[in-house]
């Protein structure tokens, strides 16, 4: 599998240069990314992964608060075919009626988005894991609520942090999950202490195992208490060489 990185990892590089940055990724060795806010950035970035051969597949945007229009017209011109609402306050998943008033706008969504091509997403934290509803976590209770269209990207690293195991919850999920983010760490809300895949507490080829449906597997630090883009070098490593003695 050809892995992706979410460029929210490199946010602060990418502020300084982002020709610079993306042509850093590609030279680690990464074919394709995964943007974030990336309405205002659209040209820029858009020529610099054409310069670069790098491809993104999908994408993250404020979907249920923003213009899905304009976020769906950027998606497009940068060859997105997914867009995911990336973030979804705690205080949202608490009860039923909260979560059955996100799934509707989110449903709402992914008809617009459909107009444009491109298929809607939602990708979690902690906190979904962490509330259960009638008996199982939130995040579940979620993606019953959800059309058949739309998918989930699973950021396992969150679902530890939440006190679940991410194979049984990636298990359960089942087809609906097309896209993880990979990373490790000691399982802690402390993003600094983040570590490359493999270093930490996360059994990351259990996980990648245990997403049946796996479209891309997405390479992400929160944060890094290090030189971030030896990180994602290590990473990148990490999986490409446990794929190679598979």
């Amino acid at each position: 599998m050809d892995y992706s990185l979410q460029l929210y990892t490199l946010r602060r590089p990418l502020e300084e240069d982002l020709p610079g940055t993306i042509r850093r990724v590609a030279d680690i060795g990464f074919t394709q990314v995964e943007p974030y806010n990336f309405v205002t950035t659209a040209k820029e970035l858009g020529t610099a992964l054409k310069e670069n051969g790098l491809t993104a597949p999908s994408g993250h945007a404020p979907l249920l608060s923003q213009d899905q229009d304009e976020i769906f017209t950027a998606a497009r011109d940068l060859g997105i075919t997914t867009v995911i609402e990336p973030y979804i306050p705690a205080d949202r998943w608490q009860s039923a009626e909260d979560i059955r008033d996100t799934a509707g706008k989110l449903n709402e969504a992914a008809k617009k988005g459909a107009e444009y091509g491109i298929r809607v997403g939602y990708h979690n934290h902690q906190w979904e894991l962490e509330s259960i509803i009638e008996g199982r976590t939130a995040l579940e209770y979620f993606a019953d609520l959800l059309d058949p269209e739309l998918v989930l990207e699973v950021d396992t690293y969150w679902v530890a942090v939440g006190g679940q195991d991410p194979v049984d919850i990636l298990a359960r999920l089942g087809d609906r999950v097309k896209l993880i983010h990979i990373k490790d760490g000691p399982l802690t809300a402390d993003t600094k202490a983040q570590q490359p895949a493999g270093k930490g507490k996360v059994p990351v080829l259990d996980v990648i195992a245990a997403a049946k449906a796996l479209e891309v597997g997405v390479v992400e630090f929160d944060d890094y208490d290090g030189d971030i883009f030896q990180g994602i070098a290590e990473s990148l490593a990490f999986l490409n060489n446990a794929g190679a003695s598979a």
